[in-house]
């Protein structure tokens, strides 16, 4: 009778249906494992053999069952006695014998099989036979191998590696992964991605979703991400592969998760993008310079050198000249006129202020006048917080209400001072850096050098 019985409860069996006997259940067992298993008696005569064995060896178990040992039949007969009696020596040793044989299939060919046998025991606890599980060994060797591929992935591996459950969250994270992200092994796990990253999750999350529906893509995606820190936020960028896992124990595949594995490759992509940042720099100073060569007027090659700068650098210009001309280091303070202003709505090509020559006015302390007492370039960002200040800001120093970041470059010619070139960038663009200056400053020598053309053809 079944346990529900015994305890007064109803089960699915119904009243007259005949329950199922013990053999009959340890008969389903055997046969539902992924391993081959047979089992001796203390005799050594075999007692139980299972379906995975008749696969293995071809001996059914009809075949098998009843026979005493192995020789003549799945051992070479040279080998009986040697295989035999090591696999009934587990009934005298504790735990589990590991070994391996070389057994012969029905049809008269040798399989290599590892065996693992241990003592079965009686009811007053005495050795009664032993059972033998076994499997061919290179099935064996590919577990083990699967096996130890994902115990070296997550102990050495020199790329990070993330198991993403379905819910996107982290399951098992390499010390690899967890130093990218800046957190322990066990910080990392269950904790969403946003969490971890504060830019870049909407795409990594979008790839991680697409891989659990459809599968691995065909390639590696590179994606910027800024990973959270006490510092604050470090923008990276990581080669990433992604797997999608699921369960070989169904019958139709389901997904488990993601496995996700990634390289720094920041370095290299910002080498690259310094590289081809100058090339096009060159190219537009090498454009420039064939299209000023073509100018009648000097003014005009100066205005033409501010254009071809503008691509990719910054979203407004403008020149100012030195009042009553050019003037030597220490001369005193100098007032500034407007010559050259790129349109401050709609883009264009820049204009020319116009002959009257008022001065601009600039307050003291004005980037531009400190890049003329320096001689030297002078970097200035609004740092406010909102779109009303920064305004203020920007239209307090004469320049587009919409400039946020300003880098002032001096035009010097045959060492003396001529003029301030401001370019201006709004908050579409990051601020101005030293190799950004680098360029204003070669641009600015190039308009400079045109300016001081411009004043000896108009002298008389």
């Amino acid at each position: 009778m079944s346990a529900s019985r015994r305890s007064g409860t109803t089960d699915e069996l119904g009243p007259d249906e005949p329950e199922p006997d013990g053999s009959d259940l340890l008969a389903a067992l055997l046969d539902g494992m992924d391993a081959a298993l047979c089992a001796f008696d203390a005799d050594g005569v075999v007692t139980h053999w299972n379906r995975e064995a008749e696969r293995i060896l071809g001996w059914t178990a009809a075949e098998a069952v009843g026979r005493s040992g192995f020789a003549g039949w799945a051992v070479r007969t040279a080998d009986a006695e040697e295989v035999e009696g090591r696999l009934l020596s587990a009934m005298e040793a504790p735990g589990r014998q590991v070994n391996e044989f070389a057994l012969l299939t029905k049809d008269g060919g040798r399989v290599l099989v590892r065996t693992q046998s241990a003592a079965v025991r009686g009811p007053d606890g005495k050795p009664a036979g032993v059972y033998c599980a076994f499997s061919e060994v290179h099935a064996q060797i590919d577990l083990e191998r699967s096996i130890a591929l994902s115990e070296a992935l997550f102990a050495d591996a020199s790329w990070g590696v993330v198991l993403v459950d379905a819910d996107l969250r982290p399951a098992v994270v390499n010390a690899h992964a967890a130093r990218a992200l800046g957190m322990g092994r066990t910080a990392v796990l269950g904790r969403p991605l946003g969490e971890l990253l504060s830019q870049g999750v909407e795409e990594l999350e979008s790839a991680l979703t697409h891989v659990l529906a459809e599968g691995a893509p065909p390639a590696p995606a590179e994606m910027w991400v800024s990973v959270r820190s006490a510092e604050g936020g470090k923008r990276r960028c990581w080669r990433s592969g992604f797997v999608r896992l699921a369960s070989p124990l169904t019958e139709e595949p389901v997904p488990l998760g993601v496995g996700w594995l990634f390289q720094d490759v920041t370095e290299a992509r910002q080498t690259e993008q310094e590289a081809a940042l100058l090339r096009f720099r060159a190219n537009q100073l090498h454009r420039a310079a064939r299209a000023a060569a073509e100018c009648e007027d000097p003014g005009e090659a100066a205005t033409v050198h501010l254009d071809f700068s503008l691509a990719g650098f910054a979203d407004h210009a403008l020149i100012d000249r030195v009042a009553g001309g050019p003037v030597a280091d220490g001369e005193g303070p100098v007032r500034l006129v407007r010559a050259v202003a790129t349109p401050a709505g709609a883009p264009g090509p820049s204009l020319l202020a116009g002959k009257a020559g008022l001065p601009v006015r600039y307050p003291e302390g004005h980037p531009a006048l400190q890049c003329v007492e320096r001689a030297g370039s002078v970097r200035a960002g609004s740092g406010e917080s909102t779109p009303e200040r920064t305004r203020e800001w920007a239209l307090a120093r004469q320049w587009p209400a919409d400039s946020v970041h300003a880098l002032c470059a001096v035009l010097r010619s045959r060492g003396r001072t001529l003029g301030v070139v401001t370019f201006l960038r709004g908050a579409g663009r990051s601020q101005f850096e030293r190799a950004d200056a680098m360029y204003a400053e070669d641009v600015a020598a190039r308009i400079a050098m045109a300016l001081d053309l411009e004043g000896l053809v108009e002298r008389p």
